[in-house]
């Protein structure tokens, strides 16, 4: 290989995504349970925290567009967990609420985290070491968020 520092394991990118991929399969039994997605996941986590949200401010929240975010919430519509209603002060929002199915789901979810510790234990990264993860992880996505590819134009140099 000729340029040592593009071998994959040399890349952070591929740590994390590979990270990314084998934690959300792995989130995939326990939410097979409940009848939703990881993403679906997300969205209801967003919504249990504070219900009658746009969709707009979900998608913000997940780091996400919002055109990723509306299918996500018309097939969860769709499967009775929340309703969309147009907002009061501009018609064309939509405001997405729980449904009751949506809120009786919350207490049997709230098992899941600990369900997921339980599985790192058993993988063998202590409760310790996996909440070591969490301040660095908040201290790059932070760092990271705020940019977009063109606060990095002048770093990108073509050779």
């Amino acid at each position: 290989m000729a340029f040592e520092q593009l071998k994959l394991s040399s890349q952070l990118c591929f740590r994390l995504y590979s990270a990314s991929r084998l934690v959300t399969q792995t989130y995939n039994p326990f939410l097979d349970k409940l009848g939703i997605t990881y993403p679906q996941y997300l969205v209801m986590m967003v919504l249990w925290e504070t219900d009658n949200q746009p969709v707009n401010d979900i998608a913000h929240k997940l780091l996400l567009e919002t055109n990723t975010v509306t299918p996500l919430i018309q097939r969860m519509e769709k499967m009775g967990l929340v309703i969309r209603t147009r907002g009061m002060v501009d018609s064309r929002q939509r405001i997405v609420s729980l449904t009751k199915e949506g809120k009786s789901m919350e207490k049997e979810a709230a098992k899941v985290p600990q369900c997921m510790l339980n599985h790192f234990s058993k993988c063998g990264l202590s409760k310790e070491e996996v909440f070591q993860l969490v301040p660095l992880l908040d201290k790059l996505i932070d760092s990271l968020k705020d940019h977009t590819k063109d606060n990095f134009e002048d770093e990108v140099e073509e050779k």
